[in-house]
């Protein structure tokens, strides 16, 4: 070989070489691709980062602040979709009181995720407590498709997609949306051309179908992982059968999950826009298929990001809007109608009667003609303030859209609904100085009764503690037929739980109960905080001598009240004087103060029990505690004990 021939072949060699050096990675990297998936979730209208109740801004929520989210990520990774798994219209006064009633107008929420980019929304239950008309509207509306795999009317075909496709980087994303099987619960009267299937069937329909068509399945499902009314909306159950699913969007129960169900990433984020779900999927090419490589999901607090002020300009005429209609003053509050906590923690109106429970029932009474009212206070904290009062003020103790109906009930339907409400509380214990709740029971399914007087006995188990009750003076009876106005929310539940049979004899739809109060307040001009007392907690004794001085640790901050583990349900556990001794969180000189304190035994006395007593008071008679006295008399049930029993007393 020549010269000039062996030069250019080293020429040619070196310049093959360099361009492996580039096109190998280039290669690689052709051969993976990194998803990214964007959820949200129980948005529920709140467009700005803005508390219309408080009238001021907050740092925490907001689709403002999501956006800013959402722009970060995109900018990071291109590759990205944004989903929405409901209860997305409603929640707000800007929605609720003005938008969805108002369907000649353009929906801003939907407006908004037309300009945010959404790829697609699933059906939440709240998307229908304003009825079908506002659906079709915004199906219409949004530029992208929403979803619902297990909703057909009657005759079986879909009432919107079951699902849609979507292509990213060449890989074909099937997405499937799943509504809760519940709705006619709660919505009953607005569904009922409509069919509801359980996610996991409708899971396994749609999932097979998608396989012919697409690389990757994502799912959404407007439920929480676990079931809440047993096997019809549990995901947990969709995904053990369907593990196709390489990614699903959770929600419902505003609550934060991020965890892996087999192969499958499982996400859920907390309400309001407080936070983000983001799915990462690394995906290899093996032939004409796709495989995921990695996998991984993340939760994004939005209290760490600038609302977008593009997003806020865009709105700015919904904001506005609602603001204005706020302004106006209805009426005017003499007091406050909720009494401050005693302990801090435990809000008065959620263990006695209150004005702002009274007004909200006087409010049904007045409106439906019936004899007996039920309401809940769905922020157990509602409040009507002293002072001018708004519109902001009523959606504070109402929040939710729901209409006011009547209904005939028998005395045996009453004390059922009244017992399966009074189960709200935890059973009293001797050492408890403070009332509980039930941590597996919300607080807006609490309902507090009017037109009839009552005890709730605490130191009974549930179902058997509504005792004393009458209606006019009279003991109600099984047989006896009352005219009772509860919302249609609970009117729905209480007949799918089989309490309540008979339908309505009233209906307000489509006036809303919240517009009711407003009404009422403003014929009246000003209202002042009454309380009839109808009702108390009995069965009991909070009495002990260290109560003070852990009520005072509690306010100070010292001793926490107990919240739930998902941090739903406040005040979850009693606050009990033995519990905390055994914890140390009370010091020494103040158990040298109490009588109540363990002692040396030596001798033994008998003592019989009188109507009234409970263990821990007849131990404190003695100078020891009640769980001594529970093991030395081998009692099995230490809070039953009955007038005449002989209780065996150690003495020193």
């Amino acid at each position: 070989m020549g010269f000039k021939k062996r030069k250019l072949f080293s020429f040619v060699l070196a310049f093959v070489l360099i361009i492996g050096m580039f096109t190998i990675p280039v290669k690689a990297e052709e051969e993976t691709v990194h998803l990214t998936i964007l959820g949200t979730t129980d948005l529920h209208s709140n467009i700005y980062n803005w508390s219309y109740e408080d009238g001021k801004e907050v740092d925490d929520l907001g689709i403002a602040k999501v956006y800013s989210v959402v722009e970060a990520v995109r900018e990071e990774n291109p590759n990205t979709l944004l989903l929405d798994n409901g209860d997305t219209i409603q929640g707000t006064i800007l929605s609720d009181d003005l938008y969805n009633t108002k369907l000649e107008l353009l929906h801003p929420v939907i407006d908004v995720m037309n300009f945010m980019g959404y790829d697609a929304m699933t059906l939440g239950n709240h998307e229908f407590n304003f009825g079908l008309d506002l659906i079709h509207k915004i199906v219409e509306e949004a530029e992208f498709p929403i979803l619902g795999a297990n909703i057909y009317w009657k005759d079986g075909t879909n009432f919107v997609k079951p699902y849609t496709i979507k292509e990213v980087a060449g890989i074909k994303i099937g997405i499937l949306g799943l509504g809760n099987p519940n709705i006619p619960r709660w919505d009953g009267p607005k569904v009922t051309e409509l069919e509801f299937e359980a996610i996991d069937k409708a899971a396994e329909k749609y999932v097979k179908e998608l396989k012919e068509q697409v690389d990757v399945i994502i799912a959404t499902a407007h439920s929480g992982l676990d079931a809440e009314y047993g096997d019809a909306d549990s995901v947990r159950l969709a995904i053990e059968k369907n593990p196709e699913i390489q990614a699903m969007l959770v929600g419902h129960g505003h609550i934060s999950v991020n965890e892996i169900v087999g192969t499958t990433l499982v996400g859920g984020a907390r309400d309001a826009g407080r936070q983000v779900v983001r799915f990462d999927l690394t995906l290899k090419q093996d032939g004409e298929t796709w495989e995921v490589i990695d996998r991984k999901v993340d939760l994004i607090d939005v209290k760490d990001y600038e609302a977008s002020e593009e997003l806020k300009e865009y709105a700015k005429e919904y904001h506005e809007g609602t603001l204005e209609f706020l302004e106006d003053v209805i009426g005017v509050a003499t007091d406050d109608f909720h009494p401050a906590s005693e302990i801090k923690g435990i809000p008065e109106g959620q263990i006695r009667d209150t004005a702002v429970i009274d007004l909200i029932n006087d409010v049904q009474l007045k409106y439906s003609g019936a004899e007996i009212s039920a309401a809940a206070l769905f922020q157990p904290s509602s409040n009507i303030s002293k002072g001018d009062i708004t519109y902001s003020s009523i959606f504070d103790i109402y929040k939710y859209p729901n209409t006011l109906v009547g209904v005939e009930v028998t005395g045996k339907e009453l004390k059922d609904y009244m017992e399966w409400s009074a189960s709200y509380f935890n059973t009293y214990k001797p050492g408890d100085v403070t009332i509980s709740f039930n941590p597996e029971i919300r607080a807006y399914n609490y309902d507090m009764f009017q037109g009839v007087d009552y005890k709730i006995d605490i130191s009974k188990p549930a179902g058997e503690r509504i005792v004393d009750l009458k209606f006019k003076g009279e003991p109600v009876k099984d047989e006896g037929t009352f005219k009772l106005t509860i919302n249609n929310y609970r009117l729905s539940g209480l007949q799918s739980m089989g309490i309540i049979s008979g339908e309505p004899y009233f209906n307000s739809d489509p006036m809303s109960l919240r517009s009711y109060i407003a009404q009422h307040i403003s014929e009246l001009g000003t209202i002042e905080p009454k309380v009839d007392n109808n009702w108390e907690i009995v069965g009991a004794d909070l009495n002990h001598p260290l109560r003070d001085y852990i009520i005072q640790q509690v306010n100070e901050g010292k001793i926490e009240i107990p919240v739930s583990e998902d941090g739903r349900s406040i005040n979850s556990k009693a606050l009990n004087v033995y519990e905390l001794i055994e914890e140390g969180l009370i010091p020494e000189e103040m158990l040298k103060e109490d009588p109540s304190t363990p002692i040396e035994v030596e001798e033994v006395k008998e003592y019989s029990v009188v109507s009234g007593d409970v263990l821990w008071r007849i131990a404190e008679k003695f100078n020891m505690t009640w769980e001594k006295l529970a093991e030395y008399n081998k009692l099995k049930n230490p809070h039953l004990i009955f007038p005449g029993q002989k209780i065996l007393i150690p003495q020193n």
